[in-house]
């Protein structure tokens, strides 16, 4: 089979395409024919940098995608050939709080990712994906979707009514909007571009901030919120736009920390005299992710793709990926 390998340091164009043996499936373990993988930043930071990361050589990219079971090891009892699948971003991550070991079994980071032809999950690391998805838009659930699924409702006690705050139109604040309107609550975006602006207006955000046109975004967001500040942010910039971030929140609210995209560092104060919730998230847990699918599938939502490689193709997913012109997630098609 072909899979997609970082073999060095020299980033997205070193990536190599090689041949290797099909795994076969062992205790536990269900062998899956890839469909579909979305592209995180993290499996961009990962190609480009992963030295740090202590990757090792070679290493399988990705940690999203959907596909087709076509082999189920022994002691199999949840899954049969021919099921349509996601693997959980967590291969070791059923429940509970997140921990050592479930950071250990991460999908292209400290394991293989699934950007390769054929791939094995264990059993507790897969899920059925939502019938009436397409594979490209299943392979976009298990770190976007999961993780603005995480920050607004998990962290965020997110109900209707409440304000919800999201920064750009990468795939978790798309379906942050998403999720947000799904639930009868208000969605306040920023962007650079009134393209992708008007885009998000289209799904249901009802108000909308040019922080280009607007530096002081976080002083128009007070506004818009009567001078309260929002109930839930999730947070995708990091130090470079948290102290903005603290000030758009609410007296106790919640902003979930996902990205350090713009680096910088913050002055501790302000969370403290606000009494605001900073929560660090990476992700979900597998029961997260059922719930959200349930919720998906009831509400019939689907996922906002902007682009689809062909598999052949998938250095030029990473390239989109790092020209951050996409609105919301970029797909590789098997």
């Amino acid at each position: 089979m072909r899979a997609y390998e970082i073999v060095s340091d020299g980033g997205i164009d070193a990536l190599a395409l090689n041949e290797r043996q099909s795994p076969e499936p062992g205790w536990g373990e269900i062998l899956v024919e890839l469909r579909a993988s979305s592209i995180n930043y993290r499996d961009l930071s990962t190609i480009e940098d992963p030295a740090p990361r202590g990757i090792a050589y070679p290493r399988i990219p990705n940690s999203d995608g959907a596909g087709e079971v076509i082999e189920v090891g022994p002691g199999v009892t949840r899954f049969k050939a021919g099921d349509r699948v996601a693997g959980c971003f967590f291969q070791d991550w059923s429940d509970g709080g997140i921990s050592a070991t479930a950071m250990a079994s991460a999908l292209g980071g400290p394991i293989d990712g699934i950007l390769a032809q054929r791939f094995l999950l264990r059993e507790a690391g897969a899920v059925h994906v939502p019938g009436h998805m397409s594979f490209e838009e299943a392979a976009t659930l298990p770190c976007a979707g999961l993780t603005a699924w995480n920050c607004l409702l998990e962290q965020g006690g997110l109900k209707a009514g409440k304000t919800a705050l999201f920064l750009g139109t990468g795939g978790v604040s798309i379906f942050g909007l998403q999720i947000a309107k799904m639930m009868g609550a208000r969605a306040i975006l920023t962007s650079s571009s009134d393209e992708k602006l008007e885009r998000a207006r289209s799904l249901g955000a009802d108000e909308l901030v040019n922080y280009r046109q607007t530096p002081e975004w976080e002083a128009r967001v007070m506004e818009l919120t009567d001078g309260n500040g929002v109930d839930v942010t999730i947070e995708t910039g990091g130090g470079g736009t948290l102290e903005k971030t603290i000030e758009a929140t609410r007296i106790g609210g919640t902003i979930s920390l996902i990205g350090v995209l713009t680096g910088g560092a913050i002055n501790p104060t302000a969370v403290m005299r606000k009494s605001i919730r900073l929560q660090g998230v990476y992700v979900g847990s597998r029961r997260m992710f059922e719930d959200m699918n349930a919720a998906f599938t009831h509400n019939q939502l689907h996922p906002v793709i902007d682009q689809v490689f062909e598999f052949e193709n998938a250095r030029a997913a990473y390239h989109a990926m790092r020209a951050a012109g996409h609105f919301g997630k970029l797909v590789v098609k098997a």
